[in-house]
């Protein structure tokens, strides 16, 4: 059987329909820029219909902006000599439809020699529905990087190898190294030489077990390391991800000094409150002993005296009666004072701005400094507020005797909605509010202790040599004011 040639109809018409079912479109110009070759998915993609899109200049399927520029970029690669090459390399080219809208395409240009001259073509494909998605893909992650930088909490993500891949403001803030600084280096940098060891043999343990996130420490204070050297306790929670690049450990962490030195506050003074408790005992015990009951048994005493000798010698009787009374209001005096020191009867007598008028005028007399009061008279509390107030005045005139060396001290009670204000200000040499309190100087954990335990707040504004300045604002529910 004998084979029909292929004529060159044959052929063109074939190749015409190859071109014609390819998705992307093919557009063949010659060198004075004139459509010669148009596709059917160019038709699809710039609106132009084929018949009206040959023999048309290609610069009616450019944005007019990019005309001149991409002549000259074709006139270009003409000179080159290069069959092919990807258009506008990274950046995004921009092709105009017939309504003259404006869209992102990806665009090789190849060229050949023909008898007619230099034929140029270039095959492209919308990306509208890629570039979109990319821009989508920033904006989100340029609002996840916002929504990271405006955590309160420190965030670390880490990679495999245990190497610092996120790091956002809050942990700079934490730890004092900036993120061009620790970007890529370990995570050993941020930790205690002593933690480093059975850190990495922890996180290598998470890894293991699968689970997407739990809090570190077992209960127990973790330690970072500040870039002062400067350690310091954190909460944190890990979490783990699986991604294209290997798996990312992050981390979540908050500093919590001022918690943890609060918690050991509280525990001093709570211990420190015991021993107070066991000395006032202790001390109540010995003065009810050597004064009351020594007194009791010195009356017990001159009591069966008179009874022998009250008809032999009236006379010695009357004396010894006479140093038995005096003996019975010592007793008196004795029971009182013993009974003002722990709790002062003006407190329940007369109210709670007379008990501190008592307080204020003590503590003039036992230390030398003058001391003023402003306070309404009618402000009445109910316990356990009235006692909460009473002991927080108690307690700042005493830090004031012990350690202010001042002059003057002012006391200002107000009555709030729903709250009362105490303030204490002294003009004594203050105290840097910053600093590591003393071992030995619970004075303000108390007041603290008293705020937390009225559910109130507690301020302590001081300098060196500016004084200090206590202010307690207590909620009282108004059928206890």
């Amino acid at each position: 059987m004998q084979e029909t040639p292929i004529t060159e109809p044959t052929a063109a018409a074939r190749l015409a329909a190859l071109l014609d079912s390819a998705m992307d479109a093919i557009i063949t110009v010659d060198e004075a820029q004139t459509i010669v070759l148009y596709n059917r998915a160019a038709e699809r993609i710039f609106g132009w219909p084929a018949q009206q899109a040959r023999g048309m200049s290609l610069d009616e399927l450019i944005p007019s902006r990019y005309r001149a520029s991409h002549g000259g970029h074709v006139r270009q690669f003409g000179a080159t000599g290069t069959s092919s090459r990807r258009m506008s390399g990274s950046s995004v080219v921009y092709g105009r439809r017939a309504n003259g809208e404006e869209f992102p395409v990806d665009a090789s240009i190849s060229q050949l020699d023909t008898p007619e001259g230099k034929l140029y073509t270039v095959i492209l494909r919308d990306v509208t529905d890629r570039v979109r998605a990319q821009d989508e893909q920033s904006r989100l992650a340029a609002r996840l990087a916002g929504l990271l930088d405006s955590a309160m909490d420190g965030i670390i993500t880490t990679d495999a190898g245990q190497r610092i891949v996120l790091y956002n403001r809050a942990a700079e803030k934490i730890f004092g190294w900036s993120q061009a600084e620790v970007i890529g280096q370990p995570l050993d940098v941020l930790l205690p030489a002593r933690f480093r060891t059975a850190h990495a043999a922890q996180v290598q343990g998470f890894g293991r077990t699968g689970v997407t996130s739990r809090r570190m420490g077992d209960g127990l204070v973790i330690h970072g390391l500040r870039r002062s050297g400067e350690e310091f306790p954190m909460d944190a929670s890990i979490s783990q991800l699986e991604a294209p690049e290997g798996k990312l450990y992050t981390v979540i962490l908050r500093d919590v000094t001022e918690r943890v030195r609060a918690q050991h506050d509280l525990a001093a003074f709570a211990a420190q409150a015991s021993a107070i408790r066991e000395q006032e005992k202790s001390r109540v015990a010995r003065e009810l002993h050597d004064e009351l009951a020594q007194s009791l048994t010195a009356l017990k005493m001159d009591a069966m005296w008179l009874r022998e000798h009250l008809k032999s010698d009236p006379a010695q009787a009357q004396a010894k009666l006479d140093a038995m009374l005096a003996m019975l209001d010592a007793s008196v005096a004795s029971t009182r004072r013993i009974a003002a020191d722990l709790r002062p009867l003006v407190l329940d007598d007369l109210g709670l701005v007379p008990a501190i008028e008592w307080l204020v005028q003590n503590f003039t007399q036992r230390s030398g400094v003058a001391c003023e009061l402003d306070a309404p008279d009618d402000i009445e509390l109910g316990e356990p507020h009235a006692t909460a107030v009473f002991r927080m005045v108690q307690e700042s005139l005493a830090n004031v005797a012990k350690h202010a060396r001042a002059t003057q001290v002012a006391v200002v009670l107000r009555r709030l909605p729903g709250a009362i204000r105490l303030e204490v200000q002294d003009d004594g040499v203050g105290f840097d509010t910053t600093a590591p309190r003393r071992a030995e100087s619970l004075g303000l954990a108390g007041l603290r202790e008293r705020a937390q335990l009225a559910h109130g707040s507690l301020e302590i504004r001081s300098q060196p040599g500016q004084g200090t300045h206590v202010q307690a604002v207590l909620p009282v529910p108004e059928e206890a004011s």
